[in-house]
């Protein structure tokens, strides 16, 4: 059985973007990330091999599928909590420099043929999805 599978976002309760089945990505920058890091990491979410074939197994890349994707920055991924009750964010790279980046990705997944959407940095963003799989992995470039 096929399930319904999309992601959202919202800002001060208006979707600003809108995907069926495909990737939600979740991206965080920290120091030393750079326009390299970013071509790569659109190529890789691309043409990673994890929609399934017609016998069941992760082989199919959204390239192949077709698949929207959505991409939310998220500079809270780099929020360091090993010391104390309150996370550290210094990890996280400057939002000049995140918001550069993500722009590169998301220009990089549309030259590659993805129907991207996209948060709106720096909002206070509410993400909703389903996630059909469970598929949840963590790339670093």
């Amino acid at each position: 059985m096929q399930r319904a599978a999309w992601a959202k976002v919202r800002v001060d309760g208006r979707v600003v973007g809108e995907i069926g089945p495909g990737l939600c990505c979740l991206v965080g920058v920290t120091h030393g990330d750079d326009s390299a890091a970013a071509l790569k990491l659109a190529d890789k979410l691309w043409h990673l091999r994890i929609f399934a074939d017609d016998n069941g197994h992760m082989n199919r890349s959204a390239a192949d599928t077709g698949a929207e994707v959505l991409v939310v920055s998220q500079f809270t991924l780099y929020g360091d909590a090993r010391k104390g009750r309150r996370p550290s964010f210094v990890a996280a790279a400057p939002p000049d420099d995140a918001a550069r980046l993500i722009d590169e990705l998301v220009a990089e997944l549309r030259r590659l043929g993805a129907a991207v959407a996209t948060g709106s940095f720096g909002a206070n963003m509410a993400v909703e999805l389903t996630n059909d799989g469970p598929v949840t992995l963590m790339l670093e470039m």
